[in-house]
């Protein structure tokens, strides 16, 4: 994803109210070659890729936790919650840390995904919604799409990556993990 606006900008710049002022910032990856990005504001942070403690009984989605400053992070591999085909982690495989709104409150998950592309602008106004293409496909997870440099771009709805009873089940997770 090369050519994408990038506006660089030191927190509290003049340029970074301008451009609040104008639109929206986004983190851009990339995923079984096409392009995503996550809302910059919710980004906690981007780690490369370590392997994670594995927890019985959790969708196949959920490769585990780690531990987070003494946080424990469930990590979601985008890829098969997408029903994507599956590659080997490689150098360039990272795992981006997420606050995402449960029915439970406010809970940080970490998204594996092939590479962190860059931060991107997009204006309000150059959102269009998910297409609805029935009950075939399933667009639950898209929030948005934007076209940037004749590419399409989607935009995630991350509060909706983990079901009600999936959620339940990290809940569960965590407590016998701190236990």
């Amino acid at each position: 994803m090369r050519n994408l606006a990038v506006t660089e900008s030191s927190p509290g710049s003049p340029a970074q109210a301008d451009h609040f002022a104008s639109g929206l910032q986004f983190l851009a990856f990339e995923l079984a070659n096409e392009h995503y990005a996550v809302d910059i504001l919710r980004v906690v942070e981007i780690r490369g890729w370590t392997p994670v403690t594995a927890i019985p009984n959790t969708p196949s989605f959920i490769k585990g936790v780690l531990n987070l400053r003494g946080t424990i992070v469930p990590i979601l591999d985008l890829r098969e919650r997408f029903h994507l085909e599956a590659r080997p982690y490689t150098q360039t495989t990272v795992v981006i840390v997420v606050s995402i709104q449960t029915e439970t409150g406010q809970k940080v998950v970490g998204m594996v995904v092939d590479a962190v592309s860059c931060v991107m602008d997009i204006m309000e106004k150059d959102i269009k919604p998910a297409p609805d293409f029935g009950t075939s496909i399933h667009t639950e997870f898209i929030k948005g799409l934007a076209t940037t440099d004749a590419q399409m771009v989607m935009l995630l709805d991350l509060d909706r990556m983990l079901s009600g009873s999936e959620t339940q089940q990290l809940n569960t997770v965590n407590k016998e993990s701190i236990e």
